[in-house]
């Protein structure tokens, strides 16, 4: 146990020192939104530090690995595109502009304090399946995926799958002026609200499950990441926040809420 805990405070530690730049990037060109691609990739950087220092030899952590990459490179690259693409998130601005306003600090250390230090734990906690599953693999490397470690890949790949068409979807409908002001419902919008968080979930419930796959113990240490992902996307940060704002721009919106699910895909409601 000693070991995964030193692993772990080395692990934070390297992620603590590079939000320490990004935050010194974001004084300079003075906007934070860059953090949300960091987001994902930070995770990739948590998962090859941990190979780095326990290796990847065992069928599992190079599973954990694979599928940790692929989903946050693709989604740190959607993200850094639409970031230059469209410039600073007026989220961001809105709670540096309140922050500086309650507390009296200046833009650097509301940016600090409020936004990457903020997001280094949360990135972290998120990352727990990763990191302890490659490090859980490291005591047995001959252990051999088993049915529930393959459902969970499966079950990654198809939240991957899921999430970046939804993305592709969204992107094609911004990107026709005729769609300004209007709300998207087809594709797989039309059977949920929010594709794109419902396959960030379901990669990282599938993830867990590899982890699972090698045993109740490192399954339960790492279990708060998922569960903390899934209350982020529902209740938090994502679903909730962004439906705040959709609301009051959208005037369609409140239809589209009635007759389709928040998160789960299901077919839309009829008659509504």
């Amino acid at each position: 146990m000693s070991d995964a805990i030193l692993l772990l405070a080395t692990n934070f530690a390297g992620l603590i020192g590079v939000i320490l730049i990004l935050w010194g990037i974001s004084v300079v060109i003075r906007d934070v939104s860059f953090i949300d691609a960091f987001w994902a990739f930070g995770m990739v950087l948590l998962a090859w530090g941990t190979v780095w220092q326990v290796g990847v030899e065992a069928p599992h952590a190079k599973l954990l690995l694979g599928l940790t990459t692929l989903w946050g490179l693709r989604l740190a690259i959607h993200l850094t595109i639409r970031w230059a693409s469209h410039g600073e998130d007026p989220r961001y601005r809105k709670i540096l502009a309140h922050t500086m306003e309650a507390r009296k600090w200046g833009w650097a250390k509301a940016a600090l304090l409020t936004v990457f230090l903020t997001q280094a734990p949360l990135l972290f906690i998120t990352c727990l399946p990763a990191q302890i599953g490659i490090w859980a693999s490291a005591s047995d490397p001959e252990a051999s995926v088993g049915a529930i470690g393959w459902i969970g890949a499966a079950a990654a790949l198809a939240g991957i799958a899921f999430e970046s068409i939804g993305d592709a979807q969204l992107d094609r409908f911004r990107k026709d002026p005729a769609n300004r002001g209007k709300v998207l419902d087809t594709g797989l919008w039309r059977y949920t609200r929010h594709p794109n968080y419902f396959g960030d979930a379901l990669t990282w419930w599938g993830l867990w499950l590899v982890v699972l796959d090698l045993g109740w113990a490192p399954a339960l240490a790492s279990v708060i990441g998922p569960v903390f992902l899934t209350f982020t996307l529902t209740r938090w940060s994502g679903k909730a926040l962004l439906e705040k704002g959709l609301h009051k721009t959208r005037p369609q919106y409140a239809d589209y809420v009635a007759r389709t699910s928040g998160f789960i895909p299901w077919p839309p409601k009829t008659g509504v």
